[in-house]
């Protein structure tokens, strides 16, 4: 199983006990697990249907695949590869150190990122550059509500206290998505509300934060 640790850190984690002391029970959740199936299929059979004209509108707009991929960190830190539809330029990775962070901590963000694409910023506003990740919760890498994945990068700066949001698969939505998306720039605010989804779980949360997502993505409300 391929990490986001190296052999270094995985012993200073597990030795502070703070990521693998315990089982959360939203991994072992049966229902969960049945809620996350059903509702990817649905969401897989809308991402069929606005592919087509998302690939068009990206031909036409910024040449290059429909989809983008990036390896990110989930349960226990264990990698993925992640999907979305492309909402930037071909070969932004390789730019992001043009880009100035605008967000405090491990995270990055920035609110005029010139390598988003004018459909990218649509797709964006729109939440729709995240339905392929439905594949990654049909798979079982991912849940419809979980923490945000984090990138290698941004784990290898992790503090002890951090490592916390791995006990629980990453989400296309969560704590932070559903109460401010990106508005929030803060990552010890997003840390402390991963937790605290942690502690609150249930899947009647779950399901809560489902239909609190969907009114804050139709009111396009604090995205970017």
């Amino acid at each position: 199983m391929s990490t986001c640790t190296s052999d270094t850190e995985s012993f200073a984690v597990d030795d502070l006990g703070l990521l693998n002391h315990s089982i959360h029970p939203s991994t072992v959740s049966t229902i969960k697990r049945l809620i996350d199936i059903f509702g990817a299929i649905i969401g897989l059979m809308i991402t069929a249907v606005v592919a087509i004209p998302v690939a068009i509108a990206n031909k036409i707009d910024s040449p290059g695949p429909i989809l983008y991929s990036q390896i990110r960190c989930g349960l226990n830190g264990k990698t993925f590869r992640m999907w979305k539809f492309r909402s930037m330029i071909v070969g932004a990775d390789k730019l992001k150190h043009l880009v100035t962070n605008e967000a405090k901590g491990h995270i990055f963000k920035s609110i005029h990122d010139p390598r988003i694409t004018r459909v990218g910023k649509f797709l964006r506003r729109s939440s729709l550059d995240e339905f392929p990740q439905f594949w990654n919760v049909l798979i079982g890498d991912m849940s419809l509500v979980g923490t945000r994945p984090p990138t290698r990068d941004e784990v290898m700066q992790y503090e002890p206290h951090h490592w916390q949001r791995l006990r629980v698969k990453p989400g296309i939505t969560g704590e932070w998505q559903a109460n401010g998306r990106s508005s929030i720039n803060d990552f010890e605010v997003i840390v402390s509300m991963d937790i605290d989804y942690q502690r609150k779980w249930s899947v009647m949360y779950d399901l809560s934060l489902l239909a609190k997502t969907i009114r804050v993505v139709f009111k396009k409300s604090g995205a970017y």
